[in-house]
């Protein structure tokens, strides 16, 4: 990853509001038509990000929409070995769902319904639905033969179309992939011979993707949102029992990313999208020191939104390793207001303080795009995030 010895780099997480026309491609089902509409809509995403006054751009993680399946359920086009089960009567859960702490604390709120899966504006083609409840599944995704990566057709067009898009352009260029805990922790292993076993085959099949991605020379995001959100899932765990189990999750990411160059991966992690209170998220003090044992260059982390702004100081015992750079997330998709850059500016201020401005990017807290009320907010924010970025480094330069 570039750094700037005079600028505040600037980034973001991930999903950027899509083209209407689209949009409403995905919502007829029109694939064919989608597929060919995609290159084009990179190339005016890419646009806009750089006139935003963003340094790494991507290519608004439109691929993960345009196939009608979500965040994750993309990859699972481009990865087999799972298949769909009815749940045995009488089986317990692997585990609970995303946000189980917060239900216990506020039960009324969840059997309310009102809960939401963004942050109260209109959920696209390919998000969840926002306003119910959730539901027990009577199916389950269970491992049953050889995990195995099928998807380089799929991954060769997307890096083409962000390479073409960069063509001319004086930026960098990152695709989001998803990570392997967020791929595999969740379902059931009846394959192979132990959990270990099975983890580190979904790491091996992801690097692959992760590969093909580096090769291009273009920046890899492993999205890990469990690493932070592992915490929820398992409500009776002890802050010990998590790092216990963090401990393995990183050796499974640097079995994913073996024999890539770090200087082009970055971890994002985050404590999930979900428009809930929050109040039960793990403290980024309990996981931080394992998160740097990632074999990443970058770390991208939430630290925008009402619950972790306040953990920049978590870094002044956590240190930064060598060489690595830090990505906190100094605007947030957990709000439709937009960003004073005053505010930007001090957020980094704040971090480049106690781990070097050298050693700091400004990012999101996470992907933005379904997760605030109209697609003009998006792009504010980012202006927002990138003239911040310029105030604070224009101070830094003063002190």
């Amino acid at each position: 990853m570039r750094r700037d010895t005079h600028r505040i780099l600037t980034t973001h997480g991930g999903n950027l509001p899509r083209p209407k026309d689209l949009d409403d491609l995905i919502a007829q089902g029109e694939q064919a038509a989608v597929d060919e509409r995609l290159p084009g809509a990179v190339g005016e995403v890419v646009d806009l990000q750089i006139a935003c006054g963003l340094d790494t751009v991507n290519d608004g993680e439109y691929v993960k929409a345009a196939n009608m399946s979500g965040y994750s359920g993309y990859i699972h086009a481009r990865v087999t070995g799972w298949e769909t089960l009815p749940i045995e009567p009488g089986t317990p859960p692997k585990r609970e769902f995303v946000a189980a702490r917060d239900k216990a604390e506020f039960p009324g709120m969840y059997a309310s319904g009102l809960w939401l899966a963004g942050s109260g504006g209109p959920i696209r083609p390919g998000f969840s639905t926002p306003g119910a409840a959730p539901k027990l599944s009577t199916t389950e995704r269970v491992c049953t033969s050889p995990i195995a990566y099928t998807g380089q057709d799929a991954i060769a067009a997307d890096i083409d179309a962000l390479k073409t898009a960069l063509t001319g352009r004086e930026a960098d260029g990152f695709i989001a992939a998803l990570g392997p805990l967020s791929l595999g922790a969740g379902a059931r292993n009846a394959y192979y011979p132990s959990e270990e076993d099975y983890m580190f085959a979904v790491a091996e099949a992801l690097r692959e993707e992760y590969r093909a991605i580096t090769d291009a020379g273009l920046i890899l995001q492993i999205d890990e949102p469990e690493f932070a959100t592992t915490w929820q899932f398992h409500p009776s765990w002890t802050v010990e029992d998590l790092r216990r189990y963090l401990e393995s999750a990183v050796e499974v990411l640097n079995h994913s990313i073996a024999g890539l160059p770090a200087d082009q991966i970055r971890l994002h992690t985050c404590w999930g999208s979900g428009h809930r209170p929050h109040t039960q998220d793990i403290g980024l003090q309990h996981i931080a020191d394992l998160l740097i044992k990632v074999n990443a260059g970058a770390y991208a982390i939430e630290a925008g939104n009402v619950r972790h702004a306040h953990e920049w100081r978590v870094w002044e015992d956590v240190k930064l390793p060598e060489g690595k750079i830090l990505i906190p997330g100094v605007v947030s998709h957990a709000t439709d207001l937009v960003e004073h850059p005053e505010l930007v500016a001090e957020r980094l201020v704040n971090f480049a303080g106690v781990v070097g401005r050298e050693n700091l990017h400004a990012g999101t807290d996470c992907g933005i795009g379904s997760r605030v009320g109209h697609e003009e907010i998006v792009w504010a924010k980012l202006r927002a995030l990138a003239e911040g970025a310029a105030i604070a480094a224009e101070r830094l330069r003063n002190k």
